[in-house]
């Protein structure tokens, strides 16, 4: 099925159907913005998306769980994946569309690009993670000229992805604004990420010393 919506937010996993809804937004001169995820949304997603909202503007918010930034021993097959909630607080946060590629879609036979930006990728979160940031490079660019966007908006709890992602921005004159928004954290400190559920609990309870 091509679309499905929840509230006023719609669906779609077709390219073309994203590209004539796009299109028919700037054919009344309205700005677009992005907000990539990989989906699992949280209360720092949805301030993305509440954010994209006052830059007066249609909001995308793409949600896919990109294959090509795993590494072979990550958690790929494991990461948590529940589209109709994502879609149900997507519509609640006021995302006008969400964007829902599947991996053939995005990676079908025969693909052989990567984008590999350097120095920014080889230490921190590169030097343990090789590959990873390629796979960031190439799917954010594959999702910016999909939708096209005036802005894209990245939370700055992944620092380094942020800095990735503005080089290769510049680098390829892609003419996007990419903006940084602080980190959402719990009342104790902990940023917010999809990932937090892993954690058992005394991993939980330790985890906020990390920031303090």
């Amino acid at each position: 099925m091509p679309s499905r919506s929840t509230a006023d937010t719609r669906a779609i996993s077709d390219p073309a159907a994203l590209r004539e809804t796009v299109a028919a937004w700037r054919a009344k001169g309205e700005r677009v913005v992005l907000v990539p995820t990989m989906g699992a949304l949280h209360r720092g997603h949805l301030a993305l998306v509440a954010h994209a909202r006052t830059l007066g503007a249609r909001v995308v918010a793409s949600v896919f769980v990109n294959p090509t930034q795993f590494g072979p021993t990550e958690d790929f097959a494991r990461y948590p994946r529940d589209a109709a909630s994502d879609l149900a607080m997507l519509g609640e946060a006021g995302a006008d569309l969400a964007w829902m590629p599947e991996a053939g879609t995005m990676y079908p036979p025969g693909f052989a690009t990567q984008i590999t930006v350097g120095g920014l990728t080889e230490g921190l979160c590169g030097a343990f993670r090789p590959g990873h940031f390629s796979g960031v490079a190439t799917v954010v660019t594959k999702l910016l000229n999909q939708v096209r966007p005036d802005a894209a908006l990245f939370g700055e709890k992944d620092f380094q992805q942020l800095q990735v992602i503005r080089r290769a921005v510049a680098d390829l004159d892609m003419g996007v604004a990419i903006h940084g928004m602080p980190t959402v954290r719990e009342a104790d400190g902990l940023a917010l990420s999809s990932r937090n559920r892993y954690l058992a609990p005394a991993e939980r309870a330790a985890a906020p010393t990390l920031h303090a």
